[in-house]
């Protein structure tokens, strides 16, 4: 099949008829479903820009010979990395990196899980059955550009220390209940999966916050792939944040309000063929790290924040300019803070892949120290950004008529009037303004500003992981002998 359209994308999902639920009714077409329908137009328009830009986006399949998408590339070169960086960019550009869960962003783990298919392989809950499932997952979810969502988390419910067989209902996170010849068959939750009931496929990661290998937890570790329509599974969505208004009005959350969903697996069978880690919590705490997905990954997030922020630097410097304010010296100061991030983030994305080397699966694959940094760096500094557009937008931020009232013939005029700025009409200030709300105050703009912080898991958690596995010794030698050289000086030995 190779590379899809947008319109072979609509069809896929329209044709699978996946179990969605949302405002307490069950989706029959999500398509044409007023919450879903911007949405899923807007990523079928990423599948129609990969043909568009053909260059840049498309590659020539290993096995078929078709032409297919740029993310799922086997990176052998630093220039294979700059080229899938270019598509990780142009699909970014596309929602002014509004879209955190663009289909990119699990092709390239499936790329990692697939070229590392023998890490699956070993001693202590793998297979060669289970090698060989993700080395063909791989190149099926190329060949066929299969849209996919994932899920990851365990449900919170009670976080007090307690392992999930120690919940008060062990059921309630999703765990192997049964094995069959035929597969396993899984019951209970998992969250959070964004563009839920959206895509073709599922793909259910390692928990990686399972504890103590070979125990009673060994059944909620597990990792597979299956169709979003399989019996048993359903997408139970949030509320939508596309509220049927005009993409006038919401400019953002009218066309990229990506949809999350909790997991619901109601005896849901998983085939052998579908598996890659089954009642192997041990296996299941490396996988991201040894099979370097999260590298990959890292690279694809690291790429999409860097054109997040270019737009939001657009967008700050538009509304200094827009009322005059550009000439202050506390305003400009907010700005180059923004230009200060969007540079970091240049700077270690160019680091990682300058220093990318082979790995032990023969991939070309980026330096993680730098993406490592700037993914525990930019949650936070998001949560600054957000900040700033309010601070400078004030009160403009809060009157803001809508497209209806421009178009009035009674309050058209006045509103004309009455929201100009300084160099600009008042319907192009109001057009600016109300994406600058979109981005900080409304519902899809502080929910972006969540799922942010929340992008790689709990920013505490990712810091103490950070600070243990950073080299600390040549800075504690460092000091060591400068202390030694003191007392030396002294006289003191």
């Amino acid at each position: 099949m190779g590379a899809r359209t947008g319109k072979e994308y609509i069809e896929g999902i329209k044709n699978r008829k996946t179990e969605v639920w949302i405002h307490g009714e069950k989706v029959d077409d999500v398509t044409t479903h007023p919450a879903f329908k911007n949405v899923v137009e807007s990523v079928a328009g990423l599948y129609d820009l990969q043909h568009e830009k053909q260059e840049k986006m498309l590659y020539t399949s290993p096995t078929s010979g078709k032409k297919v998408g740029l993310s799922f590339i086997t990176p052998k070169t630093k220039e294979d990395l700059f080229k899938r960086r270019e598509m990780h960019t142009e699909w970014a550009t596309f929602s002014g990196g509004m879209m955190g869960r663009s289909p990119d962003y699990l092709n390239t783990s499936i790329m990692a899980f697939g070229t590392a298919n023998q890490f699956f392989a070993q001693e202590g809950g793998g297979s060669d059955q289970f090698a060989k499932n993700a080395a063909d997952y791989y190149e099926y979810a190329r060949e066929n550009d299969i849209s996919l969502t994932h899920t990851l988390i365990h449900p919170q419910v009670n976080r007090s220390m307690l392992t999930q067989s120690e919940q008060k209902d062990p059921y309630l996170s999703a765990r192997i209940t049964k094995k069959t010849p035929d597969g396993i068959i899984v019951n209970g939750c998992r969250l959070l999966a964004t563009l839920g009931g959206i895509t073709d496929e599922i793909v259910v990661f390692p928990s990686t916050i399972n504890r103590t290998p070979g125990t009673i937890d060994d059944p909620f570790a597990f990792a597979f792939a299956i169709p979003n329509n399989t019996p048993g599974l359903k997408f139970l969505s949030r509320e939508s944040f596309d509220y049927g208004k005009s993409k006038w009005d919401h400019p953002l959350g009218a066309r990229f309000d990506e949809s999350d969903a909790i997991i619901s697996f109601e005896d849901v069978l998983v085939p052998w063929e579908r598996i890659f880690v089954c009642e192997s919590t041990d296996i299941c705490n490396r996988t991201y790290a040894e099979t370097n997905a999260v590298i990959h990954m890292t690279h694809q997030v690291i790429s999409k924040n860097v054109v997040k922020t270019e737009f939001i630097l657009g967008v700050v410097i538009s509304m200094m300019e827009a009322i005059g304010i550009d000439k202050f010296m506390h305003v400009k100061e907010k700005a180059s803070e923004i230009m200060v991030i969007l540079e970091v983030l240049r700077s270690h994305l160019y680091k990682s892949e300058h220093n990318a080397k082979i790995d032990q699966y023969g991939n070309m694959t980026p330096d993680f120290e730098p993406l490592n940094a700037a993914r525990n760096w930019f949650p936070k500094m998001y949560q600054r950004m957000h900040e700033i557009i309010k601070i400078l937008g004030a009160s403009g931020l809060m009157a803001l008529p809508t497209e209806s009232d421009f178009s009035n013939t009674d309050v058209g005029p006045l509103v004309h009037r009455y929201t100009q700025g300084a160099n600009i009409n008042g319907e192009e200030k109001v057009q600016l303004f109300r994406l600058a709300w979109d981005i900080s105050i409304s519902a899809f703009g502080n929910r972006q500003a969540l799922y942010e912080y929340y992008f790689f898991g709990d920013p505490v958690r990712m810091s103490n992981a950070y600070y243990d596995g950073f080299d600390k010794q040549p800075y504690k030698d460092m000091v060591t002998n400068f202390l030694n050289k003191t007392k030396k000086e002294a006289g003191i030995f």
